[in-house]
């Protein structure tokens, strides 16, 4: 368990990020390549990434071999300055300092194995930091860049309903309104973790930065002098329940209310006609009414269709519910 102790400093220092961090959503998506059991809403993206092939894997394993699933992998590869942008973050990696590489690749050596590349890597040489920062370029533009609208259309919907913890119930609000996946009891946030572990922000702060492609538990700097940040997966799945309310299926009928709530992540029109019970003609109906309204939007990656909610969306159904 990670247990992250707050005091009153703190609790006003904390803030929500308003968009996902290019850097987290690298590491996440390499774990979710080696995920045995992917969500379901990722499945669409499953099949893109192995459609790539090598061309992915050249870049995946550069990626791969510096975060492997637990029990570490360097804060180095995910600067706090990914929030401005690739580009900003890819210019604080190149000028993370040689003592700060020696020491991270050198403990996470203690835990998996350092390729060739590693060794020179954590000397600071400088063709080796260039060739990193252009192969983390090459995997984003790859896995990422392209599902960007998508990306931004499920960030936004999450810190649309944060920010409204937020308003109404200042960050005590806020954390509160993360449970089940965090347990606020002031002044410790609990986290599920998977080392035992504290964390005292010392008046900093804690940043909360939404993520896309984590998945089950929220995941911290490993380093704790460095900014107190807390990366969490937003939910993709509560909207797959079939407890709709009543005026949300007044609204728009039964069937197309449960085709919008059963989209959430994201769905092919034929994960969405075996989730909703119906053909895939009927969900092409309610999918153009559902586009229309602007309450999803519709992309064609390949040869699939992939429906995703837009902040109306999941504003409405959110209110529906």
């Amino acid at each position: 368990m990670l247990r992250i102790h707050f005091t009153g400093d703190d609790l006003r220092r904390t803030r929500l990020a308003e968009t996902a961090d290019p850097f987290w959503e690298m590491v996440f998506t390499r774990h979710r390549l080696a995920d045995p059991a992917p969500p379901a809403t990722l499945r669409p993206w499953l099949t893109e990434m192995r459609r790539e092939g090598d061309r992915l894997h050249r870049y995946e394993r550069v990626v791969a071999a510096l975060t492997p699933f637990g029990p570490y992998f360097p804060d180095f590869i995910t600067p706090v300055e990914g929030l401005q942008g690739l580009d900003a973050g890819l210019q604080a990696l190149l000028s993370t300092p040689r003592a700060r590489l020696r020491r991270e690749l050198g403990t996470l050596a203690r835990t998996s194995p350092l390729p060739g590349w590693g060794r020179r890597l954590a000397e600071g040489e400088t063709a080796t930091l260039m060739n990193l920062a252009a192969t983390l370029r090459a995997y984003h533009a790859i896995a990422i860049d392209p599902y960007r609208d998508t990306i931004e259309a499920a960030i936004a919907a999450e810190t649309t309903r944060r920010r409204r913890d937020l308003t109404e119930g200042g960050p005590d609000g806020l954390l509160r309104g993360m449970a089940p996946l965090m347990r606020w009891r002031p002044p410790l946030l609990e986290v599920d973790y998977d080392v035992d572990r504290d964390l005292h922000l010392g008046g900093r702060g804690l940043l909360l930065i939404p993520s896309y492609f984590c998945r089950r538990v929220p995941v911290a700097l490993a380093d704790p002098a460095l900014p107190p940040t807390l990366v969490y997966p937003i939910d993709r799945h509560s909207h797959w329940e079939s407890n709709r309310t009543e005026s949300l299926i007044a609204l728009l009928g039964a069937t197309r209310a449960t085709v919008l709530a059963a989209i959430d992540g994201g769905a092919t029109t034929t994960q969405l006609a075996e989730r909703a019970a119906t053909s895939p003609a009927s969900v092409s109906r309610h999918t153009r009414v559902l586009r229309d309204a602007g309450l999803i939007e519709t992309h064609r990656h390949g040869t699939a269709v992939l429906h995703v909610m837009t902040p109306l969306g999941r504003t409405l159904l959110s209110s529906g519910r």
